[in-house]
């Protein structure tokens, strides 16, 4: 009786399927599984059923379903494919997309929402924690107020750790914790009570001293706790009293009034705000949908589309500028390091890249000192007196040549490594048919070069674009005109976003995102441009 044989180096015995030299068909598919490799997927599986435990209590007490079913089929896939022999490519592939869905696509699906609403300071809320907000800020001590003994305290570090109120009833003794979600009454075998009830220990709680709680005053006044008959703040740092909201909420005219002075604030849907007759806005408003508006204002309102475009087009200047400039330089320097004639290559080599050695953000604050009018070492070494830093100008010209110096060895490493790439006999070629060294350059060597380096110029112009190091560690977007302290002359439009988000003179998260989605838009713009014309030049050269 015969055997039949599949091919080449192959044979069928009994119960397998055509194989390697002795091998079962499973053991070409499937690696034993080792004692450590089940204890890591033991405990790697753990580990996402607690992460899976730990985000679903959320999403039970805040109601969304939705979440909660898509983290659950999530777990549970992610279960039944690391449970399962099959699916090997996709055992490889399921982490890394997780990964950039939670890193990468969140935080841009984040940031396009958030820029069509009016998220900032005064607008974080929901409306009744904004009507909350309102009758607290608006306490006020009256005639037979109740006051009590008071030590503040925190959970946390006592710098900066959240503040705590514990204050000792008069009338009962008994102490109480509170901050902004309210009072709670502690038990007293927890609470040591000193003379004058005031608390002088606590368990959970670190009681500041009187050096650490004037170091934190202003936070300490500025401190609301809700109450059932108003609200409790400090009379300084030892006392403090249950006062009286005088501006109240009333749901019929969805408006707040307040009782002293009769005025009324109408609540504005529109921009989430309590606005009065006169115009007047209350600053704790809440956070609503407003569409296109902040694209609008971008592009329309005359105090932000003005600073806007002048930002942009030096941001622009900036990017090519850095870009061009160090591609200039670094090349140049390849190009006389490449050359046959010199000499000590691996020496000069050595010395040009040590810009490119040295941590970036460390050099620019070297450079910024560099630059100073009355101390630097440019001033002193040329002899000038140039306010660098002082003038639009020359404030530009300044983070332009720190770029400079930053960037070249960069060009320079790459623009070597293409070089040595491009074959000898095209340039002996133009040589033997009587180009001068110029015409052989920008006829075969430059173009060769920019067929190389293309993809890295576009990267480069992208990163430049958004180079916020460059900028915030010298001149921190300055100098600023003095009527407009929130744009400077060397702002970047990554520099005019971050302080929008997070400036001194009020965050407005909603604006920062919208403007981050035009820059996002202008370089995807840009560089889609750029490889399409950079495909163009290398199939001409190809």
């Amino acid at each position: 009786m015969s055997t039949k044989l599949s091919g080449p180096g192959s044979t069928r015995t009994p119960g397998r399927g055509p194989v390697g030299p002795g091998l079962p068909r499973t053991a070409r598919h499937h690696a034993p599984v080792t004692a450590t490799g089940l204890v890591v997927k033991v405990i790697l599986l753990g580990l996402v059923a607690g992460i899976a435990l730990w985000a679903a209590f959320p999403l039970v007490e805040a109601g969304k379903w939705v979440g909660l079913a898509l983290l659950a089929a999530t777990t549970a896939g992610l279960f039944y494919l690391y449970l399962t022999p099959r699916h090997i490519p996709a055992k490889y592939l399921v982490p890394g997309t997780l990964f950039l869905i939670a890193f990468q696509v969140f935080p841009v699906l984040y940031t396009a929402s958030t820029a069509f609403t009016n998220f900032g300071d005064g607008h974080r809320g929901s409306k009744d924690e904004a009507v909350v907000a309102i009758q607290s800020s608006s306490v006020k001590q009256v005639p037979g107020s109740t006051e009590y003994a008071l030590s503040v305290a925190t959970a946390g570090d006592p710098a900066t750790g959240a503040l705590v109120f514990l204050v000792t009833d008069p009338a009962t003794g008994t102490v109480s914790a509170g901050d902004a979600d309210g009072l709670r009454r502690l038990d007293a075998a927890d609470v040591t009570v000193g003379s004058g009830g005031k608390v002088t220990a606590a368990d959970g709680y670190t009681v500041l001293n009187f050096g650490q709680a004037s170091a934190r005053s202003q936070e300490i006044t500025d401190l609301v706790v809700p109450t059932a008959g108003g609200a409790l703040r400090s009379s300084g740092l030892s006392r403090a009293y249950e006062g009286r909201a005088i501006r109240a909420y009333d749901a019929g005219c969805d408006c707040v009034t307040d009782s002293e002075s009769g005025k009324t604030w109408t609540a504005d849907e529109k921009t989430g705000s309590f606005v009065a007759a006169d115009g007047e806005r209350l600053a704790q408003g809440w956070k609503v949908d407003v569409g296109l508006e902040n694209f609008s204002r971008v592009l329309t309102d005359p105090n932000i589309s003005g600073p806007f475009f002048g930002t942009l087009l030096w941001n622009f200047a900036f990017a090519i500028g850095s870009t061009g400039f160090t591609f200039l330089l670094g090349m140049a320097i390849a190009l006389a390091l490449h050359s046959p004639r010199m000499r000590g290559t691996n020496l000069y080599r050595v010395l040009l890249i040590l810009p490119y050695a040295m941590p970036s953000f460390a050099m620019l604050l070297v450079w910024r000192d560099m630059f100073n009018t009355d101390f630097g070492l440019v001033n002193n070494l040329f002899g000038l007196g140039v306010d660098w830093f002082g003038e639009a100008w020359s404030a530009r010209a300044a983070v332009l040549l720190v770029q400079l110096w930053l960037g070249y060895p960069y060009m320079f490493l790459v623009a070597t490594g293409a070089l040595q790439a491009i074959p000898k006999e095209l340039t002996e070629a133009t040589s033997v048919d009587g180009a001068s060294p110029w015409q052989s350059f920008r006829a075969v060597t430059l173009p060769l070069l920019l067929v190389a380096l293309s993809p890295l110029l576009i990267a480069s112009f992208a990163y430049n674009f958004n180079n916020i190091n460059a900028i915030w560690l010298t001149t921190e977007g300055g100098p600023f005109p003095a009527d407009n302290p929130s744009n400077g002359a060397t702002d970047l439009l990554i520099t005019y976003t971050y302080r929008l988000a997070f400036g001194a003179q009020g965050a407005e998260f909603g604006m920062a995102a919208a403007v981050s989605i035009f820059i996002f838009a202008i370089v995807a713009t840009v560089s889609a441009i750029s490889f399409r014309n950079t495909r163009k030049q290398e199939e001409v050269y190809s």
